[in-house]
């Protein structure tokens, strides 16, 4: 790829909103174990795996081996980086697919992952050796009523704003059209509307969950597992087979605002961010606002959900001043279409992305962001972002009922490295952990579990903190082995 074509192909997905909002395409469910590693192959497993497939016979899944036809499909992943190669898929039909699944990966010891959408960064939504649970036939949107909706754990987000929206209800998931909506939910969710409504999961008020010991759990109300569920299990505790939610009325205008500044030197990025965050303190909960540094161009997008074009005219005019380039949209009534802008490239990608913590101002990354800036200015392909929380995400009211433990944050940063051979890997993966480490020695220990690194030190602290050992008592009873 040249030069040229590497930066019209980044400035795609940067206008596209698979650099802004990547970070929400997320993660199909990750793996069954609190912090995956490496799977070994079992020894024999091929003669496991002909054993199953003898002794099996059933109407509510179909057990797929690498030789099937429908194998390599539903194995691909988001993420080309990160191929994994399970000995087993099992494509389940129904929650009773799910427990035989279940049953029989316990009774041949193979470890178990669960694929919602396949967007999880380190591809954990796949495994080597093992057993992966498909859940891409869990497809079914069905309205309770008005006001609620039980979704599939295998819909991916477009389905859900084509199904919603038409309706004039919506609820608070990410932008990416692909990602599935189990897997967002369950490790919090957010997106343009997150200030608004709140995080995904803060909109769930049920589920269904099949356990480690292949039960059947109907949760709702003060249920400690849907409590785990909003924000905490990322396939930690149990498969997840539906979702229900509580649906919000659509914005009546949606607005986006773009600014654009060029050939940056480090101290005017530096500069730049400050006064960003300074701005963006100043948002009312219907916006949203993205700082994208990509080497030396800056791209700063603030959208509105509810034309509130008063309230934020200083932030527009005091990013207008600084900026080099401001294209100030009109309100749109169009959100299906409005939202389309950020659905993204929807084929798999190589890329490298992680949390780059969760901020409270730009005093929390003063002391070590210039490093960061000179990093990503000299490794064509990295891009450093920051996007505004906040808002109703710190409603009390949701915290209690959730296991999310950064809510008092209103800043989360994520890191990206977007490459199109694995030839380009090593040089860019070598600058991105040179970058997280320089904010690890600065103090910032706060992770996004949906924006996961499988380096990350100390990771049940840096993405659960407090709530930790109430997660952990969880699971010993749902997964006891």
């Amino acid at each position: 790829m040249t030069n040229q074509n590497r930066r019209k192909f980044i400035r795609n997905l940067v206008l596209a909103g698979a650099a802004l909002y990547l970070p929400a395409c997320k993660n199909g469910e990750a793996p069954t174990v609190q912090q995956p590693e490496e799977q070994t192959v079992p020894d024999k497993i091929e003669a496991v795996v002909e054993k199953i497939n003898e002794q099996f016979e059933s109407e509510n899944l179909v057990l797929l081996r690498s030789e099937d036809k429908q194998f390599s499909t539903l194995n691909i992943g988001f993420n080309k980086r990160v191929p994994k190669h399970p000995k087993i898929i099992a494509l389940c039909k129904n929650k009773e697919g799910i427990v035989e699944a279940i049953k029989y990966a316990k009774q041949f010891q193979l470890q178990v992952c669960v694929k919602s959408g396949g967007h999880s960064f380190e591809g954990f939504s796949s495994n080597n050796g093992g057993m992966s649970i498909n859940l891409s036939l869990f497809d079914n949107i069905e309205w309770i009523d008005s006001e609620t909706v039980k979704i599939g754990a295998g819909v991916k987000l477009f389905q859900i704003y084509d199904n919603l929206l038409p309706k004039g209800k919506i609820i608070p998931a990410g932008s990416c059209a692909t990602v599935g909506v189990a897997g967002l939910t369950l490790g919090g969710g957010y997106g343009l509307f997150a200030r608004k409504y709140g995080l995904t999961c803060d909109s769930l008020i049920g589920l269904t969950m099949i356990d480690g010991n292949a039960e059947i759990h109907e949760a709702k109300g003060n249920d400690e597992i849907l409590w785990a569920c909003r924000g905490g299990n990322n396939g930690n505790f149990g498969v997840v087979s539906d979702l229900t939610f509580k649906v919000h009325e659509t914005p009546k205008k949606f607005t986006r605002h773009l600014f654009k500044a060029y050939k940056l030197d480090i101290q005017r990025a530096k500069s730049l961010l400050e006064k960003w965050f300074e701005l963006t303190a100043l948002l009312p909960n219907s916006c949203f606002g993205a700082f994208v540094l990509n080497g030396k161009t800056l791209t700063v997008l603030i959208t509105d959900a509810d034309n509130r074009k008063a309230e934020i005219q200083p932030v527009l005019d005091g990013l207008s001043a600084i900026m080099d380039k401001a294209t100030l949209g009109e309100p749109t009534a169009d959100l299906a279409k409005a939202l389309q802008r950020y659905y993204g490239i929807q084929t798999p990608l190589y890329f490298k992305n992680a949390c780059a913590g969760l901020y409270q101002d730009f005093s929390s990354i003063n002391g070590c962001i210039e490093s960061v800036i000179q990093k990503v200015h000299e490794n064509p392909g990295l891009i450093f972002q920051v996007n505004t929380l906040g808002g109703q995400i710190n409603n009390p009211d949701f915290e209690a009922k959730s296991c999310y433990p950064h809510r008092s944050f209103p800043y989360l940063g994520e890191l990206q490295a977007y490459y199109d051979k694995p030839s380009q890997e090593a040089r860019l993966v070598n600058a991105f952990q040179d970058i997280q480490q320089t904010f690890t020695h600065n103090g910032i220990d706060r992770h996004y579990r949906n924006y996961p690194d499988i380096n990350f030190e100390n990771w049940e602290h840096a993405y659960y903190r407090e709530n930790y050992p109430r997660l952990q008592k969880n699971q010993e009873k749902n997964m006891p082995e």
